[in-house]
């Protein structure tokens, strides 16, 4: 278990470095652009509970116009793409977050977790999950609930703390790169054209 959490803590350190470099342009240009479209500082942050039922703090790029409060068209893109979570390799970075564990939510729901369901709190939350790969396309989903917040609420972060749960039983470093491998042939998936 030990070996596992080093090679994990490693694998997330040196893979957020490199990737930061290499993406760091692409971030930069990304929080400009989403300034002047949002007429707001670009970067967004928002309290999440992390580990332990720790909260911390998780970088997004902005993606609502705070006058209007509605999702502006780049920031569509930035949601659809995912490009907008891009700045939580900062958070992986510092060992807040990993590549792969339960999508960090607001407080209210893993922190009033009970019973068996608590052992989900040893897990830092990641960037990606077999819950967040089942539910990609969330916001559309919930877009077309009559009632989006009792849907999640009854139906979708149940399931996810299922997911969760079953992830953290058979955590392993071999299982996060399975994680990983889907979530980037995904994402090739989606972002290739349609013939």
């Amino acid at each position: 278990m030990k070996l596992t959490l080093s090679i994990k803590y490693f694998f997330d350190t040196f893979l957020s470095l490199f990737l930061l470099i290499f993406l760091g342009w692409l971030i930069l240009l990304c929080l400009i652009l989403a300034s002047v479209d949002t007429l707001s500082f670009g970067l967004f942050v928002q309290k999440r509970v992390g580990q332990y039922g720790k909260l911390f703090n998780i970088f997004k790029i902005r993606t609502i116009n705070d006058k209007t409060g509605h999702i502006s068209r780049f920031g569509m893109f930035l949601r659809k793409s995912k490009i907008d979570e891009l700045p939580q390799l900062v958070n992986v970075f510092f060992g807040q977050m990993s590549f792969v564990g339960p999508r960090p939510d607001i407080p209210g729901y893993y922190d009033k977790l009970e019973g068996d369901n608590r052992k989900i709190l040893e897990l830092k939350p990641g960037l990606t999950s077999e819950a967040s790969l089942k539910y990609f396309n969330e916001e559309h989903i919930l877009s077309t609930k009559a009632n989006p917040l009792e849907y999640n609420d009854s139906v979708i972060f149940p399931d996810k703390l299922k997911m969760n749960l079953e992830y953290y039983y058979k955590k392993s470093f071999t299982e996060d790169l399975k994680i990983i491998f889907k979530t980037v042939s995904k994402f090739f998936m989606k972002s290739s054209p349609k013939l």
